[in-house]
């Protein structure tokens, strides 16, 4: 929690210093992240609170991948459930897929050649699309025939970009409704780690295939893929972009904290 909140504190720094707005609203939200900091209370819940349902996960009992099935994200199946269905078109994207996912991905993909099918890669935010170009992701991207997108939403709201008509989709983001990503799409949901299995099968992989993928491509790697994007950790990215005179912007956080 407090690693989250450090870094989305330099995150609205950044924003208020390019002009974002309402530079006021934003301030305040900085202001009460930095007082949950310098003394973190969790919540808990009342003595006596009712609940309308208590569900309990054993994640010891979950043994495969699980996935949303067309076209609901409710329609949940097992990889064996859904194994070898045809996958025409693969996005990795979505605000729901952290950094350390598409490096993941990248692994799956370096020198496995062109992905069978179409495949998009999708950053969120312009941050993660420098880092992975930093990091050399970008060039297997490249290379396995990949359509890099602008960072933002893309094929997630289909507001950017559309699938084909009537193809059957694997992507990483978190809503597959009807014709949200394309006319008569078919969209499964599932981890970015499977979606580039998907992308170079043109289909989805049994749970040998997946597995192999896992040991042999990504649990070696695993500690320095899955490392978060944190911001506070970039050097000068608080005032990086600055287009707000550092007076006025302190005059906006003084204000913020004295408003509450």
């Amino acid at each position: 929690m407090a690693e989250y909140l450090r870094s989305n504190v330099a995150l609205l720094k950044n924003m208020i210093a390019r002009g974002y707005h309402d530079e006021r609203t934003l301030a305040r939200r900085i202001a009460e992240m930095e007082q949950w900091l310098a003394d973190p209370q969790l919540m808990s819940a009342d003595a006596d609170a009712e609940y309308a349902e208590i569900i309990e996960i054993d994640l010891n009992e979950i043994k495969e991948p699980i996935v949303a099935a067309p076209n609901d994200p409710d329609n949940i199946k097992t990889l064996s459930e859904v194994v070898g269905d045809k996958i025409d078109e693969v996005f990795i994207g979505s605000c729901m897929t952290n950094i350390g996912h598409y490096r993941a991905a990248a692994k799956v993909l370096e020198g496995a050649g062109t992905a069978n099918g179409r495949l998009w890669i999708c950053p969120p935010t312009r941050m993660d699309e420098k880092q992975l170009r930093e990091e050399g992701y970008y060039g297997i991207f490249a290379a396995s025939g990949a359509r890099t997108e602008m960072p933002g939403c893309s094929l997630c709201m289909g507001n950017q970009a559309r699938v084909e008509d009537g193809v059957t989709v694997f992507s990483t983001s978190t809503r597959n409704f009807n014709n949200r990503m394309g006319k008569g799409a078919q969209v499964y949901l599932g981890s970015a780690e499977l979606a580039a299995a998907c992308a170079l099968l043109g289909r989805i992989p049994n749970m040998e295939e997946y597995l192999e993928v896992v040991a042999s491509k990504i649990d070696p790697f695993a500690d320095e893929l899955y490392r978060y994007l944190n911001f506070n950790e970039i050097e000068g990215f608080e005032d990086e972009g600055r287009i707000v005179p550092k007076e006025q912007e302190e005059m906006i956080e003084k204000e913020a904290v004295a408003a509450g």
